[in-house]
């Protein structure tokens, strides 16, 4: 009998760690192309993962050039650089205007790959000489995951996962209109990753399962063989209950409306609102239309499909005269799903609907509620970006923890293109630099030259309505003008807060109205907690915190800003703006966002200091604040135990740059370097670095060590930045990565 229960004792435990491996293999990371094939995780908790949008921006805040041409530095005339990283991650998307750049340099971890695009050869004619760009080599960026110009009308578009293990930077051959923003992650632990990252080159050509599962959109992508909720609706009532599953840990893996066609446009604005798990708010409360990315159900050319997403579809079925509604973002919940349509003028319509669910397959701490926040913004406030969503206080919670995925907007109600001007940026967990800064409106949705006033829809991208000339239109709605943006494998994970900006016009100066949806999941909890503070050049927190630098500055006073959009309302206006519904005369010449002061020093030595963590802590975040003047700050970064010398390394902490950049943007295509030297009056800058948790757990204190390197790289070649290398810390502020304190009860 003792024999008999050791062995059931055995073998329970044998099945408690099997699962407990499941488990553990459940929650891993998806990067590289897994992020495709197992993008039934999209809701999952990323703790150590940070993304960031690096771009050829404008650093005064303004549109020069139209965000184009602006350079990190600059080697030989075919050298010019405008993406600089060092750390361990993955690029994942990177987009340009047309072919302008190519030949691009792609150097990962050293090795110089070099990616051209058909247009390269005869960039004077290649609009008209040429029929269907593509890259070069196009084994290793083929489509659907890659797309060019002719179909995108005005970018090249790559989605093909990059991954370096120490290094990536990008630069530009050609100056001329060299505009672009890009899309990369960087990791604390690669023992939470789906695999290893190793360095690509150019001849890593993705694999064809995963070509096949993108090449997918606009069919239903979602499992098939599971619990289903379906039928009509008489749309009879102002709000109709289309759903309301009562099921414990679930998620909907497809959300299907069919409507009649010659109902379409008549009942494109009703409100989409789900309810998850009860809560007093509803986490999806927005226009059909906008919900499954267009501005209307108008559709001018008769098209098959406005919207041909991955996640999100509208098919026109013309021969059985009905309009699909598709969407696939997995959306979890823990107890019960409520999904209603709103703002219903009570008639004889009918609608059909479908909505599939499954059982999660990871806890509740490590998912998050689907979001698709929406905001009616009829006249944006002059000088100031529209806030697409910020998730502080938001459905009554302080804190969220979870993935920005995309946008769904309507940037004219009146045909106006010239708002594309405006720049996405996106600030994360109180950062007051944005961790995202982009170059354009239509280059977020995928386009370039404001797609040319055509239309277009990819997986991942989109221009769905919207005619090119008002002149043009042939309804009334057929000038609302609208675009998509999803994001997959390059989402935005955060860990207490995220705030989703955008610039309506170049300089914040439109009076256009617009309505947006921010899609997010979000987990009402943090998964980063701030634990400390330092605050360099204030005595009482150098001495709390054991700072010490034998080398360092002394104390200084830094009078400057942040980069938040414009200083100054310009004193002459330029593009199609109405001046008089902004009332711009009281405005000319006022200021927009005042200098403030922080105290700080710098060094070219080491600065060391300790630091309180959370020790259930699963890595930590340390971001400083700094002066921008210095450029290309790199420091090696140790860390040790409070109460040891015993040091180790974390990796280098690398900020390319500085507020001096070079904006050359030559006339022609063909035309040499036109070097013009800029600097900012935007010195603050936050940055960030991932220590991982190898260092860091089971610790409720750790001292960090920062070694600074020097760096010589010139501005151009034969020219220096203003300011010598060196390692500015203003402050340090430091994050505990934690399980987020969440749970709902049955």
């Amino acid at each position: 009998m003792g024999k008999f229960i050791r062995t059931v004792f055995l073998y329970s435990a044998c099945l408690m760690i099997l699962e407990d491996v499941k488990s553990q293999d459940a929650a891993k990371i998806p990067i590289g192309l897994d992020g495709y094939r197992m993008w039934d995780k999209w809701p999952m908790q990323r703790p150590g993962v940070r993304a960031y949008m690096r771009s050829t921006y404008d650093r005064t805040g303004g549109n020069e050039g139209a965000d184009a041409s602006h350079f990190l530095f600059l080697r030989d005339e075919t050298y010019n650089v405008s993406l600089d990283v060092s750390g361990k991650g993955v690029l994942y998307f990177i987009r340009t205007n047309h072919w302008h750049g190519s030949p691009w340099h792609y150097v990962v971890d050293g090795t110089d790959n070099i990616v051209k695009e058909s247009g390269t050869a005869e960039p004077v004619t290649a609009k008209k000489s040429i029929t269907n760009a593509e890259f070069i080599p196009s084994a290793t960026f083929p489509k659907p995951m890659n797309w060019t110009w002719g179909t995108t009308k005005g970018a090249d578009l790559v989605w093909h996962p990059i991954p370096f293990e120490k290094s990536v930077r990008l630069a530009y051959s050609r100056t001329r209109y060299g505009t672009g923003y890009y899309i990369y992650n960087l990791f604390a632990n690669e023992d939470q990753l789906s695999q290893p990252i190793k360095t690509w080159n150019i001849n890593n050509t993705p694999s064809q399962d995963v070509l096949d599962l993108i090449g997918k959109a606009g069919t239903d992508i979602a499992p098939v063989n599971i619990k289903k909720k379906a039928g009509k609706l008489k749309l009879n009532k102002e709000t109709v209950e289309v759903a309301n599953i009562k099921a414990a840990n679930t998620t909907i893996r497809a959300l299907k409306f069919t409507i009649p066609l010659d109902k379409a446009q008549d009942l494109e604005r009703l409100g989409l609102k789900i309810t998850w798990d009860g809560r007093t708010d509803a986490s999806i409360n927005a226009p059909l239309c906008l919900f499954f990315g267009t501005g209307t159900f108008y559709n001018r050319e008769k098209k098959e499909f406005l919207v041909k997403g991955f996640p999100i579809n509208v098919r026109f079925d013309y021969p059985n005269n009905k309009v699909e509604l598709a969407c696939y973002y997995p959306m979890p919940f823990f107890s019960s799903a409520k999904i209603e349509l709103t703002g219903v003028t009570p008639g004889s319509n009918e609608i059909s609907y479908e909505v599939r669910y499954e059982p999660n397959k990871l806890a509740q701490n490590q998912l998050s509620y689907f979001h698709a926040s929406y905001k009616d913004v009829p006249t944006p406030e002059p000088g100031k970006d529209i806030v697409l969503v910020d998730t502080k206080g938001i459905e009554g919670s302080e804190d969220w923890s979870g993935n920005f995925v995309g946008t769904s907007f309507i940037f004219s109600h009146n045909g106006n293109l010239s708002t594309l001007e405006g720049d996405p940026r996106f600030f994360f967990d109180d950062s007051e630099s944005p961790q995202a800064y982009g170059t354009g409106t239509e280059e977020w949705g995928g386009g370039g030259d404001y797609w040319g006033g055509e239309n277009m829809t990819l997986p991942f991208a989109g221009h769905p309505v919207g005619c090119r000339r008002v002149a043009d239109a042939k309804d009334p709605k057929d000038i609302i003008q609208s675009a998509y943006r999803f994001l997959l494998t390059d989402m935005m994970p955060f860990g207490k807060r995220a705030k989703i900006h955008l610039e309506h016009g170049g300089e914040n100066l439109h009076a256009e109205h617009y309505e947006t949806i921010a899609y997010w999941y979000g987990l009402p909890a943090a998964s980063l907690v701030k634990t400390d503070r330092l605050d360099v050049g204030i005595a009482s927190s150098e001495q709390e915190h054991g700072y010490k630098s034998p080398d360092a500055s002394q104390p200084y006073t830094l009078k400057s800003r942040y980069e938040l959009g414009i200083d100054h309302f310009p004193l002459r206006v330029w593009g199609h703006i109405d001046t008089n519904a902004i009332n711009y005369t009281k405005l000319r010449g006022t200021e927009v966002y005042p200098e403030h002061e922080q105290n700080g020093r710098y060094t070219r030595g080491s600065s060391e200091f300790t630091v309180k963590l959370r020790p259930d802590n699963g890595g930590a975040l340390i971001r400083r604040s700094l002066d921008y003047s210095f450029p290309n700050q790199r420091a090696e970064v140790f860390i040790a135990d409070a109460n040891s010398d015993n040091w180790e390394s974390a990796g280098v902490w690398y900020l390319a740059g500085s507020n001096t950049c070079v904006y050359s943007n030559p006339p022609g295509e063909l035309d040499l370097r036109n070097i013009v030297v800029q600097t900012s009056n935007r010195r603050f800058r936050d940055d960030e670095f991932l220590i991982p948790a190898r260092l860091t757990k089971g610790k409720s204190a750790i001292k960090i060590r920062l070694k600074h390197i020097a760096d010589d790289t010139e501005l151009y070649p034969d020219y220096r930045f203003p300011r010598a290398s060196a390692w500015s810390e203003l402050s340090y502020d430091v994050f505990s990565y934690i399980t987020p304190e969440f749970s709902v009860k049955k």
